[in-house]
C-alpha cells in the first residue's frame, strides 16, 4: 500500500532529497506557475498589472532560476521578483528629472519648463473637443494658425505668422516654399552645425535648393552678396551663429544695407534667428540677444523656436511679410509639419504672458531661472548643504562652490551666468584618489537611478549640482532619501 504524505512533508521531501553519497541536499525544483499565482502576495499584483502580465513575468523569473545555479528562492521571493519586473516595465520612459547641469535650456533635458498657465491650457485641450480648425463665428472650416497668429503679430510687428513643429521645420518650409530648385545665398561664416549633426547646408539640400556661399569664414562684405545675386537666386538667408561666436578680424555687412540690396534686386531676405527672444534681455540684466521685432526691421521673414528663449513649447514660427507667409502656408509641407491642438494651447498661453511684461519675470519659468540672483542661489546652497551632506554621508564629501551657468540651446554661447553649486567629491576616507573617474560614474549612475533622477555635470574631478534651476527643494531632498534604501 502506498504511503500517504502530508503536503508539508511532501514539499520538504521534494526540496531536500539527500544525495546518494550522503552529501548536501539537491537543489529543489522550482514551483509551478499556478501555485505562485495563488500565493497570498500575488493577488495585489494581479489587480495592478493583470493576471496575464504577472503570469508572463513569473515564467520569465522561473526561466532565469532554471538557467542559473542559485538555490531556488521561496515562493514570496519569486513573486516579488516578478512584480519588480512588471514595475520596471510599467515605469514611463519619459520622466521628470532635476536638471542641475547649469544649462537652463538643456536640449537633452527638454529645454523650457512651461508655466502653469500653459499646463492648464494643454489639459483643457487634451480632455475635450476643440475648435482647432473650426470657425465658431461662421460655422465653417477654420485655419489652425488663427489661434495664435494675431497674438504673434502684435508681439513681433509681423504682418503674418504660422507655426510648425520646430525651427528646423520652419527653415525647411521657407526654403521649399521660396527657393525650390533655386539658389540660396548664405555667408560662409553662417553655415552652422548645431546639435545632433544638424547642418544648414544639409537642410537646404533636402529642400531642393542650391547653396551659394559668399564671403569667407570670418568676413563677408555687401559686395559679396551683390555679386552673387542673379536670375537663379530664390532667397538670401542670414543664419544666427548657434553654439559658437567668431571674434577678432571678422565682419558682416549691416543688416539694413543687406536688406536694401535685396529689395533693390527683388529677392526676399530671411533670417533664421534660432532662439527667438521676444523681449530685450538686457533690460533684465542678461546678455543682449536680437529680438524677433528687431530682426523683422531688416528682414522679410524670420524663423525661430518656441521652446528656447521664448520659454514655451517646442515649435517653430515663421513671421514676416504676409505674401511670403501665405506662400509658405500653401506649401504641401505645411500640412506635414503642422502642430496639434496641445501645442497651440500651450503656445497661446505662453504668448499671452508677454502681454503683461511687468509680471513676466515671475510667471515665465525660463526668464525666472535665467534672472535668479547669485546671492539667492548661494543662500539656497548653504541651506541645502547640511541636508545633502547627511544623505550622502560615506558616499561623497559635499561642499559649496561658485560656478557659471549657461543659457543653452545655442543662445549666447559665450556668455555665462554667475551661480552656485554643491560639489560632490570622493570621500577622503577612501584614501587614494585613484579610480576617481570610476567613482564619479558610479555616483552619477546612483543619482540617475533615484525616483526623480538628479542630473549634474562633471567638472574638476567632481560632480557639480548647479542650483540655478532648482525650485523644488523638498522634492530634491525626498529623491535623495532613496539613496538610503
Amino acid at each position: 500500500m502506498s504511503e500517504v504524505v502530508s503536503p508539508g512533508e511532501g514539499e520538504r521531501a521534494l526540496q531536500d532529497p539527500p544525495d546518494d553519497d550522503g552529501g548536501p541536499p539537491a537543489r529543489r525544483r522550482p514551483p509551478a506557475v499556478e501555485r505562485l499565482l495563488g500565493h497570498g502576495t500575488a493577488s495585489s499584483w494581479v489587480v495592478q498589472h493583470g493576471r496575464i502580465a504577472l503570469t508572463g513575468a513569473i515564467r520569465a523569473v522561473l526561466d532565469e532560476i532554471r538557467a542559473g545555479a542559485e538555490p531556488v528562492p521561496d515562493d514570496a521571493e519569486i513573486v516579488a521578483r516578478a512584480a519588480a519586473r512588471l514595475d520596471a516595465a510599467a515605469r514611463p520612459s519619459l520622466r521628470q528629472v532635476f536638471n542641475l547641469t547649469g544649462t537652463v535650456l538643456h536640449t537633452n533635458l527638454g529645454r523650457a519648463i512651461l508655466p502653469e498657465e500653459a499646463v492648464v491650457a494643454v489639459a483643457a485641450a487634451m480632455t475635450g473637443a476643440t475648435n482647432l480648425e473650426f470657425d465658431l463665428a461662421s460655422g465653417e472650416r477654420g485655419e489652425r494658425d488663427s489661434h495664435v497668429e494675431a497674438l504673434i503679430c502684435r508681439l513681433t510687428g509681423a504682418e503674418a505668422a504660422l507655426v510648425v513643429n520646430n525651427n528646423a521645420a520652419a527653415v525647411l518650409l521657407v526654403l521649399d516654399a521660396l527657393a525650390l530648385r533655386r539658389e540660396v545665398i548664405v555667408s560662409r561664416g553662417e553655415l552652422v552645425e548645431i546639435g545632433g549633426s544638424f547642418r544648414v547646408p544639409d537642410v537646404m539640400a533636402r529642400a531642393g535648393c542650391r547653396l551659394r556661399e559668399v564671403g569667407t569664414t570670418n568676413r563677408t562684405h555687401l559686395a559679396d552678396y551683390a555679386d552673387a545675386i542673379g536670375p537663379r537666386t530664390g532667397l538670401v538667408m542670414k543664419v544666427h551663429p548657434s553654439n559658437y561666436e567668431i571674434r577678432g578680424f571678422a565682419s558682416q555687412p549691416p543688416e539694413a544695407e543687406l536688406h536694401r540690396l535685396c529689395i533693390a534686386r527683388g529677392v526676399p531676405l530671411a533670417s533664421d534667428l534660432g532662439s527667438g527672444s521676444l523681449i530685450d534681455l538686457a533690460a533684465y540684466g542678461l546678455p543682449p540677444e536680437p529680438t524677433v521685432r528687431q530682426a523683422l526691421a531688416y528682414c522679410d521673414l524670420v524663423t525661430f523656436s518656441g521652446d528656447k528663449l521664448l520659454g514655451g513649447v517646442q515649435c517653430g514660427l515663421v513671421v514676416g511679410r504676409a505674401d511670403l507667409v501665405a506662400k509658405a502656408r500653401r506649401n504641401p509641407l505645411k500640412r506635414a509639419l503642422r502642430v496639434d491642438k496641445m501645442t497651440y494651447a500651450a503656445l497661446e498661453a505662453v504668448l499671452r504672458l508677454y502681454e503683461h511684461p511687468e509680471q513676466l519675470r515671475r510667471r515665465l519659468p525660463t526668464l525666472r531661472l535665467l534672472t535668479r540672483p547669485r546671492d539667492e542661489i548661494e543662500a539656497q546652497a548653504r541651506r541645502l548643504l547640511p541636508e545633502v551632506a547627511r544623505r550622502l554621508q560615506g558616499r561623497a564629501e559635499v561642499a559649496l562652490s561658485s560656478c557659471a551657468s549657461q543659457i543653452g540651446s545655442g543662445a549666447l554661447p559665450i556668455d555665462t551666468l554667475p551661480s552656485a553649486c554643491l560639489t560632490l567629491r570622493r570621500p577622503a576616507s577612501d584614501g587614494t584618489r585613484r579610480g576617481g573617474g570610476a567613482w564619479l560614474k558610479r555616483l552619477g549612475a546612483d543619482l540617475r537611478a533615484l525616483p526623480v533622477p538628479i542630473i549634474g555635470r562633471v567638472a574638476h574631478d567632481a560632480l557639480q549640482l548647479d542650483l540655478r534651476t532648482l525650485e523644488d527643494e523638498a522634492g530634491f531632498l525626498a529623491s535623495l532619501d532613496a539613496l538610503a534604501c
